[in-house]
């Protein structure tokens, strides 16, 4: 992977950066995204955000080879420390755990009034972002699911609105599964919940066998609901 050839991962999260967007990539690692959009002729400005020194000096190093200075300037600090309010309108955050990017969202809430789109990869629980972003104002625009070097990713897109209200079933369902994926259910989307199913069925069955305490029933009475989702989602 390079700036003119990203992974198929980051190409997909590109794809969704709209044209003329002033760019805050956060946790940028070799600033490849956000030197690939700048140029493409994609996106205007770009920050490249990074907390750890390695990564930060990497992104720097790239931009310098680039001969891109005047367009991404590369940032360290926590999350979206490294932006002020005003200064972006699209953010991509990706290659990190659900809970995490989460978490970066909601301590710099304050920064993202002026932010048009999110473009969200998670590695693990996208389950985790829907909440937050149904929590927060933010309605799901576009959904992704794909697989790469055996690993499959979810991609999520979303703007700042009001998401309609839904009974209380079809919500859990679409925030563990996705509501867009849930609709396209492609053969990518069978196989991460099958591998999912199959798990949750192996710790239920673990859990079956310990003894009963108020937490273990509540992790099970969780497994289950969850079996029972992923096994409707499945055989329709």
């Amino acid at each position: 992977m390079n700036t003119d050839k990203l992974s198929q991962r980051l190409e997909t999260v590109a794809n969704y950066i709209p044209k003329g967007s002033r760019l805050a990539d956060i946790g940028s690692d070799h600033a490849y995204l956000p030197c690939h959009v700048v140029k493409k002729g994609l996106v205007s400005f770009a920050i490249a955000g990074e907390v750890v020194e390695g990564p930060f000096q990497s992104a720097k190093r790239q931009v310098e080879i680039e001969g891109l200075n005047d367009q991404i300037t590369v940032r360290k600090g926590n999350g979206l420390e490294v932006i002020s309010s005003g200064e972006v309108d699209c953010i991509t955050i990706a290659g990190m755990g659900g809970a995490l990017i989460t978490s970066i969202l909601e301590e710099g809430k304050e920064k993202l009034s002026s932010t048009k789109r999110l473009v969200l990869q998670p590695n693990i629980s996208a389950v985790t972002i829907r909440n937050w972003l149904l929590n927060n104002g933010w309605v799901l625009i576009a959904e992704e699911i794909l697989e790469e070097d055996e690993k499959i990713y979810e991609i999520i897109v979303a703007e700042q609105g009001i998401a309609t209200s839904k009974p209380r079933e079809d919500l859990q369902k679409e925030l563990l599964f996705g509501p867009f994926l849930l609709k396209e259910k492609s053969d990518i989307f069978k196989k991460k919940w099958l591998t999912e199913l199959n798990n949750w069925q192996r710790i239920l069955d673990q859990l079956s066998r310990a003894a009963d305490t108020e937490e273990t029933i509540n992790k099970k009475n969780e497994l289950i609901k969850k079996i029972e989702m992923a096994e409707e989602v499945l055989s329709h």
